[in-house]
């Protein structure tokens, strides 16, 4: 029923246009203070390894990120994200492997193209750099534009909303015109509503039951919620801390969200995505 709803973004490598269900994007934090993996995969040997084993687990592509965007992370200096994620995309790109960059910065997003990212995921949207969409339009490359209000450290005070959905759709149709307007081709954006970005638990369950207002934008829906605050409360073993522990949660959240017509799921824990996107995806079929 959901494969009509399904859209992809233009531009995509056959190997991932080709695949009729929703993808499962691996989370590869080559970060020092990331909320769930921050310090583990700070090198680029480990960090290779890591997505190695994400595509082992079924992963279609890895989401490289080098700066945590965690509640109260400060910023770090361009070169530092630079240092952080290039060598690793590169590698990547060179055993195959197809990656996205997550960034907020231009110039990340450019060097990352051009040694081999695939897609560019921007949680800002374009908001923290006047320059992304125009950087983005000449890279020619999808474009995943989130909902976003404020960096970390100030995301928490901005969760304030009369009626989340409508006022997450009506931001994002505004940087979606900013989008277009800095000449990125409409049928290469993807949208993400953000969840746990200046949203408090309830807003995210709620933009999750009405998962389904978001395809009024008649754009691919891209949604990250794994490990994130809201699901502490479905963490096994009952009463964990440990955001590993939501994994089993996300994997239901990734399930409910290809039902629902979401073009991907990004997630830490790859393995239980894939079989509940796969198994959808056979009665779908059938």
């Amino acid at each position: 029923m959901m494969q009509g709803l399904r859209r992809q973004p233009a531009g995509l490598s056959k190997d991932l246009a080709n695949k009729k269900r929703c993808l499962v994007v691996g989370v590869l934090n080559v970060t020092p203070d990331s909320f769930s993996d921050g310090g583990l995969f700070t090198d680029t040997t480990t960090a290779i390894n890591h997505a190695k084993q994400l595509i082992a687990q079924g992963a279609d592509l890895i989401d490289v990120g080098g700066e945590s965007t965690k509640p109260g992370a400060s910023r770090i200096e361009n070169i530092e994200e630079q240092k952080r994620v290039i060598p690793v995309i590169e590698e990547l790109t060179n055993l195959g492997i197809i990656t996205s960059i997550d960034t907020m910065r231009s110039q990340t997003a450019e060097l990352a193209v051009k040694v081999g990212a695939q897609i560019v995921n921007d949680v800002s949207g374009g908001l923290a750099d006047e320059n992304m969409h125009k950087t983005v339009a000449g890279l020619d490359v999808p474009y995943v534009l989130m909902h976003w209000r404020g960096h970390s450290t100030v995301m928490d005070e901005l969760a304030n909303y009369q009626s989340v959905v409508e006022e997450v759709i009506n931001e994002l149709k505004l940087q979606i015109e900013k989008a277009i307007k800095a000449g990125i081709n409409r049928n290469k954006i993807v949208i993400d509503p953000g969840l746990g970005f200046a949203k408090k638990p309830e807003h995210n369950w709620q933009i999750l039951k009405e998962i389904n207002k978001l395809h009024s934008l008649d754009l691919p829906i891209y949604i990250g919620a794994s490990r994130k605050r809201f699901l502490a409360d479905f963490a096994f073993p009952k009463g964990s801390t440990d955001p590993k522990d939501r994994d089993l949660a996300t994997s239901a959240i990734s399930s409910y969200a290809s039902l629902n017509g979401a073009w991907a799921v990004r997630v830490h824990d790859v393995a239980g995505s894939v079989a509940a996107v796969k198994v959808n995806n056979q009665l779908e079929e059938i």
